[in-house]
C-alpha cells in the first residue's frame, strides 16, 4: 500500500504501474497486509489489519454475523465490503463472490481481495499490478494477503503463525500479524490496526453480533497497543458476565469473573471496586473492606457511590456493615 485517504477522492488519478496506465476514479488507497478466519469450534467469523495510514479499518475489513467477513486492500475498492456480504447473503460462495466483483471492476489488476462465509469457505485475489511484495496463501477456514510489504516472506510468516497460534479467534489473528511485523510488514513502516470478530449465527440483533471490534486509529506500535486493548476487551468480557451473575443473585460466580477481570487489569479501580462489593455480598467482609480502603485512598468518589448501591440491592449488606465500610 502506498497511501490510504480515509476521504474520497474526486479527480481522476493517473497511477502508472509497470508501464501500464491505470486510472482509478474515487478510490482510496489501502496497501496494508490483513486476514480473515473462522474459528471451527465457535463458527466465529474474524478479520484482522495493519497498514501505514490513518484509520485502516474504516476502509478494509466488514462483516456480519452468519454471513460471513471480506477484506478489500491495495488499491482499495470499499464497495467490494458490502456488496461482498451482500453477495454471500444472496447464496454465492465466496468463490463466485469474488469473481463477481472483479468482473465488474475495470481496475482489477490493481486489487487485492479475500472473502470468507460462514461455512469456512474462503477465496482471495492478487492483482497483478498490486506493488511489490504481494500476494496471499489461501489455508483451512483462513486467507492472509499483503502487498507493499518489505518483502515476499511477511504473508507465509502469517499463515504459519495463525495456524499454530492458540487462544480465541481474535487472539490469534493478533498473533498473525504480530508476525507479519515481525518478518518486516508494511515497507513503510506502521500506524493503525483493526479487528472485527463475528459471531457464527445472528442473533437478530446487530449490537450483539460483534464478538470484538477494537480499532487502533493512530499510533507508533499499532499492534502492541491492540494487542493491550484485546486484553482489556477480555477483562471487561468477564466484568459482564460478573455483571450478569450479580443480576440473577448468583454472587459465588460474579466474585470468579470479577476475579478473573482483575487478573487481566489489575490496575482498574472499577474492577477492584465490583469485586470487593461482591465479597461484601458474599460475607466475607474482611477482604471486602482491605480492598475499598485502597480504592476509597485513591479516588474517594467510590466511598460516595457505596450507599447508592443499596436500593437497587447491588450491595446487600447490613446498615451496620454499611457504617464501616463507610468509615474507612
Amino acid at each position: 500500500m502506498r497511501w490510504i485517504f480515509v476521504t474520497v477522492l474526486t479527480l481522476i488519478v493517473s497511477v502508472n504501474i509497470n508501464s501500464q496506465q491505470v486510472f482509478l476514479k474515487k478510490e482510496p488507497f489501502a496497501h496494508t497486509y490483513s486476514i480473515v478466519a473462522r474459528d471451527t469450534i465457535t463458527g466465529e467469523m474474524g478479520v484482522a489489519v495493519q497498514s501505514h495510514w490513518f484509520s485502516v479499518g474504516s476502509l478494509v475489513i466488514w462483516g456480519k454475523a452468519g454471513v460471513g467477513v471480506v477484506a478489500t486492500q491495495s488499491f482499495v475498492n470499499p464497495s467490494f465490503g458490502p456488496r461482498g456480504i451482500s453477495l454471500l447473503e444472496n447464496g454465492l460462495t465466496p468463490k463466485l463472490a469474488v469473481k463477481t466483483l472483479l468482473e465488474l471492476d475495470e481496475n482489477r489488476e490493481v486489487r487485492q481481495l479475500a472473502i470468507l462465509d460462514a461455512h469456512g469457505n474462503v477465496e482471495a485475489f492478487t492483482g497483478k499490478n498490486c506493488i511489490d511484495a504481494a500476494g496471499h496463501i489461501i489455508g483451512d477456514n483462513f486467507s492472509v494477503q499483503a502487498n507493499l510489504m518489505d518483502k515476499n516472506t511477511v504473508w507465509p510468516a502469517m499463515a504459519e503463525a495463525f495456524k499454530n497460534a492458540k487462544g480465541s479467534l481474535a487472539e490469534r489473528m493478533l498473533t498473525a500479524m504480530e508476525a507479519a511485523q515481525k518478518e518486516g510488514g508494511d515497507i513503510r513502516g506502521k500506524q493503525s490496526a483493526a479487528i472485527l470478530v463475528v459471531k457464527a449465527k445472528s442473533t437478530g440483533n446487530s449490537w450483539e453480533d460483534k464478538v470484538v471490534d477494537l480499532r487502533v486509529e493512530d499510533n507508533d506500535n499499532p499492534l502492541q497497543e491492540m494487542r493491550r486493548l484485546l486484553t482489556i476487551h477480555t477483562a471487561y468480557e468477564f466484568m459482564n458476565k460478573g455483571d450478569l451473575a450479580v443480576e440473577t443473585g448468583d454472587n459465588t460466580f460474579a466474585k470468579e469473573y470479577y476475579m478473573n477481570a482483575q487478573k487481566l487489569n489489575p490496575d482498574n479501580l472499577e474492577m477492584k471496586y465490583w469485586f470487593a462489593i461482591t465479597l461484601a455480598n458474599n460475607g466475607e467482609l474482611i477482604e471486602a473492606k482491605k480492598i475499598l480502603k485502597d480504592i476509597f485512598k485513591q479516588n474517594s468518589k467510590w466511598k460516595e457511590l457505596t450507599p447508592r448501591l443499596i436500593k437497587p440491592k447491588l450491595l446487600t449488606i447490613s446498615n451496620q456493615e454499611l457504617q464501616e465500610i463507610l468509615k474507612l
